[in-house]
């Protein structure tokens, strides 16, 4: 069961938690990019390759047996922080689609560059899956 960490006093934070904690099998999902199974940016937008992102990062965490409760820490490497910022009520959209809810730890932080030159955002996470739902095997 993951436990959100609001400490008394402090103002909710809007779309990610301050903290999580947890216990059960732990994933740990490499810096997703906006491309395609085919390793082929389709969108050259930030919202849209944020939507890839998202949904590569998913397909990993279905690997494991996982869901989007599951996530715990999420980081955000994107390019620039103004295109970030406009793109915030679209990638709120697709987050809620792909990953369901936003009780995750998570920061985001501006990069001069991502390895691949045309990638906007780059999206690592963690997860923790209960052991009576992790795939053993």
């Amino acid at each position: 069961m993951k436990r959100v960490l609001q400490p008394t006093g402090w103002a909710k934070p809007r779309g990610y938690a301050n903290g999580v904690a947890t216990n059960g099998t732990q994933v740990y999902i490499a810096g997703q990019i906006g491309w395609d199974a085919e390793c082929v940016l389709r969108a050259h937008d930030f919202a849209g390759q944020a939507r890839q992102a998202l949904a590569n990062l998913m397909a990993v965490l279905e690997q494991a047996g996982g869901r989007g409760e599951h996530l715990v820490r999420m980081t955000w490497y994107v390019t620039d922080k103004r295109e970030y910022l406009a793109a915030a009520k679209e990638v709120g959209t697709a987050f809620r689609e792909i990953v369901g809810h936003y009780d995750i730890a998570m920061s985001a932080i501006q990069v001069v560059a991502l390895i691949e030159d045309d990638a906007k955002v780059e999206i690592e996470a963690t997860a923790v899956i209960p052991d009576d739902e992790a795939m053993h095997g």
